[in-house]
């Protein structure tokens, strides 16, 4: 049977502050390197969220990993039409913890609960860290109200048909 766990429950969620001055948003933002996916945060709704109290631990997709999916699938996700299966995709990408790479490691194996309601896998090998089939490829850039690693591929929730 798979164990299924909150990252809130192995990491005790202790009080410390963030070191981070800004929030996640304005943090992706001046980075310059996730121009698509705050995008698709702004279209789904999601910006006054993820500039909230959290915490949260965002797998953040670069826009060269948006650049991998289907032509013209990112196009159609920030279709209004396409709202709730943007969010779906979104918030598979936000653990309501906050999780320091060192944290992350320790979860070898395991299945991690996301926003969005599913859960992914992480995995490592040789000292790299994979969510699902994503690399993660920068670590521990904080924020005020969480902390965001940086991935290389956009993951999918596993009932997600846009792949």
């Amino acid at each position: 049977m798979r164990l299924f766990l909150s990252l809130a429950a192995v990491l005790g969620l202790a009080s410390a502050a963030f070191a981070g001055e800004k929030d996640i948003v304005d943090t992706a933002v001046e980075a310059g390197s996730f121009k698509t996916l705050v995008a698709a945060v702004k279209a789904a709704g999601l910006v006054d969220t993820l500039k909230g109290e959290g915490p949260f631990t965002v797998m953040a997709p670069t826009d060269e990993a948006f650049a991998k999916l289907p032509k013209g699938t990112v196009e159609t996700l920030l279709k209004p039409e396409n709202k709730s299966k943007l969010i779906a995709i979104l918030t598979y990408h936000v653990v309501p913890a906050k999780a320091l790479a060192a944290d992350v490691v320790k979860l070898d194996g395991q299945l991690v609960k996301t926003v969005e309601g599913a859960s992914f896998k992480v995995t490592v090998t040789d000292g790299k860290v994979m969510v699902d089939k994503a690399n993660v490829i920068k670590t521990d850039i904080l924020c005020k109200n969480g902390v965001i690693h940086v991935i290389d591929e956009v993951i999918l929730p596993p009932a997600d048909d846009t792949k």
